[in-house]
C-alpha cells in the first residue's frame, strides 16, 4: 500500500458519521436502513457515506432478495489493522454516541429477530413445501442421505431443527437424535412430525444456535440446513457445532 492509498482510507474513516457507522459495522453487517433507524440521518446521506467507505475498501455489501446489506470488508486494504483496531476499541470505550449506537444496534437485531420469528411461525406447518419453492429439495435431501449411507452413529445433534425434517430423513443413521430450534411453535410441529413419522429416538429442544446446552466433544454428527442465511453470525453457530463434534465427527452444511 502506498502513501495515496493509505490517505484514502483515513480520508474515508475520518468524519463523524462514517466512524460511527464503521463501529456499528465492527458490531455487525447491517442494511441501509437499519442505519439510518440507528443513526436518524437520511437515507440519501447515510448511501453517499457508506459509498465512500465501500470505494476506500473498508465495507463489503452484498444483496440478499430487495436488502443490501453492509458489513466490515472481509479483506480490508494492507495497513488498516490499525485504524479498525482503534474503530473497535471505540466501540468499547464507553462514549456516548457510540454507546447510544451500540443500544440502537441492539433494538435492530431484536427488531431483525422478531421478524424472523414471526415468519417461522407463520410458515410453521407448510415450511418444509416454502423451503422447496427456494430449491429442489429432494435432491439436496438425496444427496445428504448419500453423505451417511450405511453409516450408523450414536448421537445426531440437528442446529435450527424447524419442521424436524432431517431428524426423520436420518433417523436411520443414529441410536439418539436431537433437535434445536428458538421457535416454540417449529418446535411443535417437530414433534407433531417425528411423532407421525415413528421417530421415537429423536427429541426436540428450545435451545439457542450460539450456546447450546450439549457437552463438548459428545456428538458423532451435526447438521445445519437450510440455517445459516438466517442467523445475523454463521460463523459463531459453525464453530458452535465443531465444538459438539467428537473427534473425527462429522459436520453437515447445506445452505
Amino acid at each position: 500500500m502506498n502513501l495515496d492509498s493509505i490517505l484514502n482510507v483515513l480520508r474515508a474513516i475520518g468524519e463523524e458519521t462514517r466512524l460511527r457507522i464503521m463501529a456499528l459495522l465492527m458490531r455487525g453487517e447491517l442494511t441501509v436502513s437499519e442505519i439510518t433507524q440507528i443513526l436518524g440521518q437520511s437515507q440519501p446521506r447515510v448511501s453517499r457515506h457508506l459509498k465512500i467507505l465501500t470505494d476506500a475498501g473498508l465495507v463489503d455489501k452484498f444483496r440478499e432478495g430487495s436488502w443490501m446489506f453492509y458489513r466490515v470488508a472481509a479483506a480490508a486494504p494492507e495497513a488498516t489493522d490499525a485504524v479498525l483496531g482503534a474503530v473497535k476499541a471505540l466501540n468499547a470505550a464507553g462514549d456516548r454516541i457510540i454507546a447510544r449506537d451500540g443500544d440502537r444496534f441492539e433494538q435492530s437485531r431484536q427488531a431483525r429477530a422478531s421478524v424472523a420469528a414471526a415468519y417461522f411461525e407463520k410458515n410453521a406447518p407448510e415450511w418444509d413445501t416454502v423451503r422447496g419453492l427456494q430449491i429442489e429439495e429432494s435432491l439436496v435431501e438425496k444427496r445428504m442421505l448419500g453423505l451417511l449411507a450405511d453409516t450408523k452413529v450414536d448421537l445426531f445433534v440437528d442446529l435450527g431443527t424447524g419442521t424436524g425434517r432431517m431428524l426423520t430423513i436420518f433417523s436411520d443413521s443414529f441410536e439418539n437424535g436431537i433437535g434445536f430450534d428458538l421457535s416454540r411453535e417449529m418446535l411443535a410441529v417437530a414433534r407433531d412430525n417425528l411423532e407421525r413419522a415413528g421417530v421415537a429416538h429423536a427429541q426436540v429442544r428450545h435451545g439457542d444456535l450460539f450456546s447450546l446446552p450439549v457437552e463438548t466433544g459428545s456428538a458423532d454428527i451435526v447438521c445445519l440446513h437450510q440455517v445459516l442465511h438466517f442467523l445475523a453470525e454463521p460463523a459463531a453457530a459453525v464453530i458452535e457445532a465443531g465444538r459438539l463434534l467428537k473427534p473425527g465427527g462429522r459436520l453437515i452444511i447445506s445452505d
